[in-house]
Formats: structure tokens, C-alpha cells, sequence
């Protein structure tokens, strides 16, 4: 296979799971961001914790620490990994909530999916919670930041690509 193959897919072009029981277990880790824009009000009402459903972020973090632990549940080709970290951080602005998750891991493959998983279900969440007082709120700009360990090496995207 070259470099740009497709490691999901054998010769004859069926998905598989990509077979990583002869690598060595290394340490990774994985940063992912999100965004979810919404009315400043919005932002207003999640910074004081005055939405009524409770609180917004407490409730999110919780979501991207869990869904970091299941991403494999949901995608089908992704492995099982012993995830040794996860960390989910909010950063609220006037018209958007950016989400930042961290999965850290030593395993055979890394954590990318767990971190963007980790990130979009906290975006989801939020907007679950804040739905009844905005309806124009939007999930947008998830992104992997960075990812460490592995064959490939190291990964930082640049700020100017945000």
C-alpha cells in the first residue's frame, strides 16, 4: 500500500480493521476543537448557569469524557483503545462556545477519533441543553488540533488554518 492508501479497505476494496496486533503499544495523544455559535444571550445564560435545564458545561464535559470511552461503539472500523485520559475544556466567547478535548493513550493506534468524538458529542450536548432558548445555534469547526506518538509522527495544525 502507498502512503496515501486507504488502511480501512483490503485488495479488493471491502472495509476492514485495520490489524495493529504486531505494533508496539506506544504513548499518544490526541487534541480536538468545536465550536457551537449561538445568540450572545445564549452565551450569557451558559457562562451564568442559568439554563434551566442545569449546568451546560458541567453536563457536556461529563458527555465528551464518556464519548471519548465509547467511539468505538460508535464507528465500526475504529478499535477499542484503553483510553488513559480525557480531558474537555470550554472557552466561552460572546457568540460561540469553543470546546477543546484531549485523549491521552499508550496503545498500538492513536486516540484522534476518541478527541473529535469527545468534542462533537459535547457540542451536541450542548446544544441539547440550550435548545429551547436558541434555535439558531450552529456545531461547526470540528477540527483535530494535534496528535502525537505512532508511526506518523507528530501533527499540529496552524493557528492561520482555523
Amino acid at each position: 500500500m502507498t502512503e496515501r492508501s486507504f488502511t480501512h479497505l483490503d485488495p479488493l476494496g471491502n472495509a476492514r480493521m485495520v490489524d495493529v496486533t504486531e505494533k508496539d503499544p506506544t504513548s499518544r495523544r490526541a487534541i480536538a476543537r468545536g465550536r457551537v455559535h449561538m445568540d450572545p444571550e445564549t452565551t450569557a445564560l451558559v457562562a451564568n448557569r442559568a439554563v434551566a435545564k442545569g449546568d451546560v458545561l458541567a453536563v457536556a464535559r461529563v458527555a465528551g469524557i464518556q464519548a471519548a470511552k465509547r467511539t468505538s461503539d460508535l464507528l465500526p472500523l475504529c478499535h477499542p483503545l484503553m483510553v488513559g485520559a480525557v480531558v474537555v475544556n470550554f472557552d466561552i466567547q460572546d457568540t460561540y462556545i469553543e470546546i477543546q478535548a484531549q485523549v491521552d493513550t499508550v496503545d498500538r493506534t492513536g486516540v484522534e477519533m476518541e478527541a473529535l468524538t469527545a468534542c462533537s458529542i459535547a457540542a451536541l450536548t450542548i446544544y441539547d441543553m440550550c435548545k429551547s432558548a436558541d434555535k439558531t445555534m450552529v456545531i461547526g469547526d470540528v477540527t483535530l488540533w494535534e496528535k502525537t506518538g505512532g508511526r506518523s509522527g507528530t501533527y499540529r495544525r496552524d493557528a492561520d488554518q482555523s
